[in-house]
């Protein structure tokens, strides 16, 4: 059971306790024991309203919690109101008859029961108002002998009603600042795997890029034909993207940049984390597009480098030397994927 629903059986269990006290108990019957009885279904209509009513256009709080909504204004107003009028209207049905009876002085805890439910439902300042009402009306009819008859207790337990709210709200904000805390610490640990997978990853995938040519060179001691060596060559520019730019590429975009070093570029990757936003398929949409950008590049130099700019993710320049000058002859940005 949670604790709104728990909450809730209780105030409602305790109000139709306190109507039975004024209806079961009587000893020489009231005046006007009509009156007496609708008061107490005025009461216990009240009662419920102060349990159940929730503000309007406000979500319910969730099963497991308690109610955090305050209570609406209307209804601690009602309660407020009923503080005096009870005590008063319940004076006039008993009229002449014992006013110490149990159905004399039902009011004063009924009373205070009602203003419980308010403090708990987050209107403090109605039920410490709706107690000195309630205090300076019972003194009035009652005298001194009020605070015997149920006055104090109902003082008391409004007190501890506001100290168990105190305790709840602040529980309540320690387990959400943990669940956060968990929060922070799962998608540590998630992006730490993340990272440790693609480190594991990107060493795989450079022992499988260097490891042969490295075997070779170990074999040969280090005396290599022309081919091994410019096959060492590419080797180490493979190793050196992975290193440098490893989300830029994908098999596509490593076969591309292989092209363009056979037909004599020199291909610079550099990832500088203007892809740290791109979901998986933004990243895809970003690889494609550089694929297409490298079909066919023949630059002398070939510069791919991811862009801090808002819209621009990555840029291909390429450049060649002409009459001793640097000469840009291919300039593609690659714009972020629209969400």
């Amino acid at each position: 059971m949670s604790i709104r629903a728990l909450l809730t059986v209780i105030a409602i269990a305790f109000a139709v306790y306190q109507a039975v006290r004024g209806v079961l108990f009587w000893g020489a019957p009231p005046e006007k024991p009509v009156l007496l009885v609708i008061l107490l279904a005025a009461y216990l209509a009240i009662a419920i309203a102060a349990v159940y009513a929730v503000p309007r256009q406000k979500s319910q709080p969730e099963p497991e919690e308690p109610a955090r909504e305050p209570m609406p204004m209307w209804a601690a107003i009602l309660v407020l109101i009923s503080s005096a009028a009870l005590a008063l209207l319940t004076t006039v049905a008993i009229g002449d008859a014992d006013a110490d009876a149990t159905y004399g002085t039902w009011f004063i805890g009924g009373v205070g029961a009602l203003l419980v439910v308010v403090m708990v439902r987050r209107r403090p300042g109605f039920a410490w108002a709706g107690i000195i009402v309630l205090s300076a009306v019972s003194v009035t009819l009652r005298g001194p002998e009020a605070f015997g008859q149920g006055l104090v207790g109902s003082i008391v337990w409004v007190g501890v009603a506001q100290l168990v709210v105190v305790l709840l709200d602040r529980a309540a904000r320690d387990a959400a600042e943990l669940g956060e805390l968990q929060a922070v610490t799962s998608a540590w640990e998630a992006a730490h795997d993340g990272r440790e997978r693609e480190r594991r990853i990107q060493l795989q995938r450079a022992l499988a890029v260097g490891g042969p040519m490295l075997g070779r060179i170990v074999a040969s001691h280090g005396d290599l034909t022309d081919d091994e060596r410019r096959e060492a060559g590419m080797a180490e520019a493979r190793l050196r993207d992975e290193l440098r730019g490893a989300r830029l590429l994908d098999d596509d975009v490593r076969e591309r940049i292989e092209q363009a070093r056979r037909r004599g570029s020199h291909v610079s990757v550099f990832d500088e984390g203007g892809l740290d936003g791109l979901d998986d398929e933004g990243l895809r949409a970003v690889r494609a597009e550089l694929v297409e950008a490298l079909e066919g590049a023949a630059s002398e130099r070939l510069i791919i480098r991811t862009s801090p700019h808002e819209w621009v993710v990555v840029t291909v320049v390429g450049r060649h030397r002409e009459d001793g000058e640097d000469v840009v002859d291919l300039w593609r940005e690659i714009e972020a994927p629209r969400r």
